[in-house]
């Protein structure tokens, strides 16, 4: 295999892993601890129960969209393994996966931005530049 299949496959990995594996995991964090995560984030921005009330529900379908992208990951992952071990190398067929793998990193995408944008309507200015800063200390992956 040559490199660039290589970097090709790792990117396609890193990538979708990236896009889809960050909704996942605040799928399962979501619906494993809201309370104990979302509720840090929400005294963090000083939320209100109005603002709570709006939020919620706009997290909980997100999550639900994302955690059937998270499933496909895995079902990708596997055919990608599958066609890398093969005896024969099919590049049409790892580009064709790879294909597959980016259009559902897009989609993953698509839908976390719409979050963002849709919790971002329900906060104040103030409360957006609080989420920003919690969010760039690396404890997206912690904290929420």
């Amino acid at each position: 295999m040559s490199i660039f299949n290589r970097q090709t496959i790792a990117a396609f990995l890193l990538g979708s892993t990236l896009a889809v594996g960050i909704g996942t995991y605040a799928v399962d964090r979501h619906q494993d601890g809201h309370r104990s995560h979302i509720g840090r984030l929400y005294a963090e921005v000083q939320a209100t129960d109005a603002q709570k009330a709006k939020i919620d529900p706009l997290v909980k379908a997100a999550m639900d969209d994302l955690k059937p992208l998270h499933e496909q990951l895995h079902a990708l992952h596997k055919k990608l393994l599958e066609q890398a071990s093969a005896p024969t190398i099919d590049r049409a067929a790892l580009e064709a996966t790879r294909q597959q793998g980016l259009a559902l990193a897009d989609k993953a995408s698509k839908r976390l931005i719409q979050l963002v944008a849709d919790v971002g309507d329900a906060l104040t200015p103030e409360q957006r530049k609080k989420l920003a800063e919690h969010l760039s200390h690396g404890r997206r992956f912690r904290g929420m």
